[in-house]
């Protein structure tokens, strides 16, 4: 008798997600519907009071999506022409297109080869080249908590004292994630976090948030995510953009908030399991000192880019999704190349051909992490 294939294991399973919460969900948008606020209505305001609570945040201003979140965040500083805004190369284009928008200029550094993280020396000689060469005025670091981990924010924010640089803390795969005891929302003079659905806590579309303790920075933010308005709505301040959040996406996510501590704990359990079964055989994700991670992204890096191709080919053979975060760094994109000083990031460079990331939800079974840990493990001693 042939043996039946196995079920496919997808990369993310937001329809089990859905599922669990079917019921609360419907509900919540019902109400939205009923009420017809679909513009900064209640449920926006909830939202905003419960993430602020559960990163312990003072101040949290929800907007249409991560990417705006950064946007809105420089715009409050009025970084622009002229200035340099110090990132990590390894990253979503994001992080970077934000700075070019906005007339500044993106200054990359290399990341930490075992976290991914920025590198804290190489930023320091970056800011002294940009000083030296004169041309650029530093004025912001932006941070990554990258795959779900958090930056060195003490020593990040520390650096950014002595330099007098604003500090923005991209939250977009982190949210949930802690460091010292501490949720990721209070870190860096500012936080923006995405609620794209993939995230750990995302909607049924776009969506992101600010995080602050400052009520200047709050009251700037909720200004330019509605037009620059003032006190009232064709009272114009400043100029800003149509950056809100609608409100039946906040209705999702005070859904899916109920359930996040849980999720977060589910996915560390999932991470535990690939970090046994794997780390004998790969460099599985080095875990920041005194922290814990929203796994976001679980990625594991090869030895060579033809193990990593090997391992594709055998995880596309059985089914189970993966992605490659990020195939080239930023400083490499097209887009990127007049921007750039032309500095080599040697680490940056070498993640892509050997980087893979492995399914890691919460409605992933331990059966189905053991499945795909077994699959890597034969391909690799094939």
């Amino acid at each position: 008798m042939t043996a039946q294939p196995l079920p496919p294991i997808p990369f993310l399973d937001l329809k089990a997600q859905q599922a669990r919460l079917h019921g609360d969900v419907q509900a919540r948008i019902n109400a939205v519907l009923a009420h017809g606020q679909y513009i900064l209505g209640p449920e926006v305001r909830e939202l905003e009071a419960e993430l602020a609570r559960f990163c312990g945040a003072k101040h949290c201003v929800t907007v249409s999506s991560g990417t705006d979140a950064l946007t809105i965040a420089l715009m409050a500083e009025q970084i622009g022409p002229g200035h340099a805004v110090f990132l990590p190369a390894f990253t979503y284009t994001a992080t970077a297109e934000v700075a070019l928008l906005l007339g500044a200029t993106p200054v990359f550094v290399d990341v930490d080869p075992r976290t991914f993280q920025i590198d804290l020396a190489h930023l320091a000689t970056r800011l002294q080249q940009v000083r030296a060469a004169g041309r650029l005025t530093p004025r912001a670091i932006i941070g990554v908590d990258l795959f779900g981990q958090p930056a060195d924010w003490p020593a990040l924010t520390a650096l950014a004292a002595r330099e007098g640089l604003f500090t923005l803390d991209d939250c977009a795969q982190s949210f949930g994630a802690s460091l010292h005891g501490h949720r990721l929302g209070t870190q860096a003079d500012a936080t923006a976090t995405s609620f794209f659905p993939s995230k750990p806590l995302g909607g049924y579309g776009d969506g992101g948030a600010l995080f602050t303790q400052s009520d200047e920075r709050a009251t700037l933010y909720r200004s330019l995510r509605t037009h620059g308005e003032g006190a009232t709505r064709y009272q114009v301040e400043r100029i800003g953009m149509n950056g809100r959040l609608d409100t039946l996406q906040a209705a999702v996510l005070l859904s899916k908030l109920t359930i996040f501590a849980a999720e977060l704990a589910r996915r560390e359990q999932i991470a535990q399991i690939y970090d046994r079964e794997l780390g004998p055989l790969l460099a599985t994700p080095a875990r920041v000192p005194a922290s814990t991670s929203a796994w976001a992204v679980y990625a594991v890096l090869f030895p060579t880019h033809a193990a990593r191709e090997t391992a594709k080919a055998a995880l596309a053979e059985a089914q189970i999704g993966h992605a490659i975060y990020y195939p080239r760094a930023l400083h490499e994109q097209p887009a990127y190349a007049a921007a750039h000083d032309g500095t080599a990031l040697p680490v940056a460079e070498g993640l892509g051909p050997r980087i893979l990331a492995l399914p890691i939800h919460p409605d992933l079974t331990d059966d189905q992490a053991l499945r795909v840990a077994a699959v890597l493990r034969q391909a690799l001693s094939a």
